[in-house]
């Protein structure tokens, strides 16, 4: 019985998996609003009945594919940079990271919350809530980080870290824009140049910094 139960268990998260994949790479492309139980199905060739039970409502599969995107953009984009110390190195493995995965498509369309920001921006609810948090916890985290490089001595002292970071991720998400808007990788190149040219600004010593990202 255990073992007949195991089983069961180790093919519903297969198959909770391949929804999830296909429900990312949905949203990434067209938005969260949508993504359905009954399409994912007829995409799938699976039952209905049997995405329902796994996931039990739209809202549910929203946000459990909001979930899913975001450890997929941890895993690319945080967690390579956080082995290394605090400072300029860091902060510059994190904005090569985000780079590197919108030029790549780990998600279609780029940033898959750029993408599904544009259908939830305006409305209100768990889903909302859920885009919201993880943009918020983006700023953060870039914020921190580039905060922790002051603290390590590498940024001035007197650099106002809220206004650097929105700079920094407003040149991200400009080559995410035009990227897919116009299919023009270059400009993955010009926000690189202008995160270094920031940098420069700011940092203690020019020099640590290196000529290309």
């Amino acid at each position: 019985m255990t073992t007949r139960a195991d089983g069961r268990s180790a093919r519903g998260d297969r198959t909770r998996r391949l929804i999830l994949r296909q429900a990312v790479r949905i949203a990434a492309a067209e938005g969260l609003g949508a993504l359905s139980l009954g399409r994912l199905a007829g995409e799938l060739g699976l039952s209905k009945s049997g995405v329902f039970a796994l996931f039990g409502s739209k809202e549910e599969l929203q946000l459990t594919t909001v979930r899913a995107a975001v450890e997929t953009y941890v895993e690319c984009v945080v967690e390579p940079a956080r082995g290394l110390p605090p400072g300029l190195g860091r902060v510059l493995c994190l904005f090569g990271n985000w780079l590197a995965h919108s030029e790549q498509r780990v998600f279609p369309a780029g940033c898959f919350f750029y993408s599904v920001s544009a259908d939830h921006d305006a409305r209100e609810g768990k889903v909302r809530a859920a885009v919201d948090t993880a943009h918020t916890d983006w700023f953060s985290l870039v914020e921190r980080t580039v905060d922790e490089a002051r603290r390590a001595g590498e940024i001035r002292e007197d650099t106002d870290i809220p206004q650097l970071a929105f700079e920094l991720v407003a040149l991200l998400e400009m080559a995410n824009a035009e990227s897919v808007l116009h299919g023009n990788v270059s400009c993955y190149r010009k926000a690189a140049d202008g995160i270094l040219a920031r940098l420069r600004t700011a940092a203690t010593d020019p020099s640590w910094l290196p000529d290309t990202l």
